[in-house]
């Protein structure tokens, strides 16, 4: 006898290229399905690299009471939160429907590197979500005065700031409170800290920490795909707080944008859009006229931020870019 399948709307909370796990409502509690894509589902989204991601809806057949099932279609998306993949030369989905970017810094060990901050800060304005920079391990010694001037410049233009410490509880409560009933993404070099971060939240999930290469200093990965952590809340509602990590990554290029749409994105600079002395066709670096240089020299946009915008144009039109 032909086996019964339901047709159930489920949430992805982790998966990487074509397999995804997805969790439903069963009733009587949930459950969750390995799913694999349906061929219609990738139409048109080929050049995708993961074409879903946690944080997604999905609507899935599978044979009644089976472990697994077929991904059918996608719900409609508030927003997603991506990077362009220079290694599979592709958009790559990190994570869908958010409210909020959280993006994780260090003062050092590893290195503090803003540029890496200005691409995930301008990826979520590119997106329309919130954002947030987490500067963690504060437990650290650190003597780069440019560290504090550089974290301030965000605050100063408009990005919320937090100095937390998974190692202490330095933060915490405080972070807790911001990400309270909401589904929020993490972004990150390796090595910053995420999975410290998510350990010292929600003790007992153990998730597996990365460790430095001391002769590089940079970050092990050991995170490999994106994955959904469901968290307390401290709201009096005590609506479940979602948290996605994703990979840790040494470089992020900003995608879903070309290189004349940056400066309408990036804080400080969209007022002065189309207002230099040649216009739209200002490549604001020798230009006579140019209301971005000349903010610069006012110290109105940030000498290092503007270098951030210069390298992130050249990295849009193909230019070769150096590791920051």
């Amino acid at each position: 006898m032909k086996k019964q399948t339901e047709i159930i709307k489920g949430l992805v909370i982790r998966g990487s290229r074509n397999i995804m796990t997805v969790r439903i409502d069963t009733g009587a509690g949930t459950q969750e399905l390995e799913c694999r894509i349906k061929g219609k589902v990738l139409k048109g989204h080929e050049d995708i690299y993961n074409p879903i991601a946690p944080g997604d809806w999905v609507v899935v057949e599978r044979e009644e009471n089976a472990g697994s099932a077929m991904i059918l279609s996608v719900e409609k998306r508030k927003n997603i939160f991506s990077r362009y993949n220079q290694k599979g030369e592709a958009s790559q989905l990190l994570a869908a429907n958010v409210d909020l970017v959280l993006c994780i810094c260090t003062p050092a060990s590893p290195p503090f590197r803003p540029r890496f901050i200005d691409r995930v800060l301008l990826q979520a304005d590119i997106a329309g979500i919130e954002s947030i920079v987490i500067c963690n391990k504060m437990d650290v010694e650190y003597d780069d005065i440019d560290v504090d001037e550089r974290l301030e410049e965000y605050n100063r233009i408009g990005h919320k700031l937090l100095y937390v410490s998974a190692k202490t509880g330095e933060g915490l409560d405080e972070l807790r409170r911001e990400i309270s009933g909401k589904i929020s993404v993490m972004a990150g070099q390796s090595g910053v800290g995420k999975s410290s971060i998510i350990n010292a939240l929600q003790p007992g999930l153990d998730i597996r920490e990365g460790e430095l290469n001391e002769k590089y200093d940079r970050g092990v990965h050991t995170t490999t795909m994106s994955i959904m952590f469901d968290l307390p809340s401290c709201s009096a509602g005590g609506q479940i707080t979602k948290l996605i990590d994703t990979p840790g990554v040494r470089l992020f290029v900003p995608d879903g944008i070309k290189s004349d749409e940056v400066i309408n994105y990036l804080r400080e600079f969209a007022p002065l859009a189309g207002k230099c002395s040649f216009g739209l066709s200002c490549s604001h670096r020798t230009e006579c006229g140019c209301k971005i240089m000349e903010a610069v020299h006012a110290g109105v946009i940030h000498e290092d931020r503007y270098e951030s915008f210069l390298r992130i144009i050249d990295e849009l039109e193909g230019k070769e870019s150096d590791e920051y």
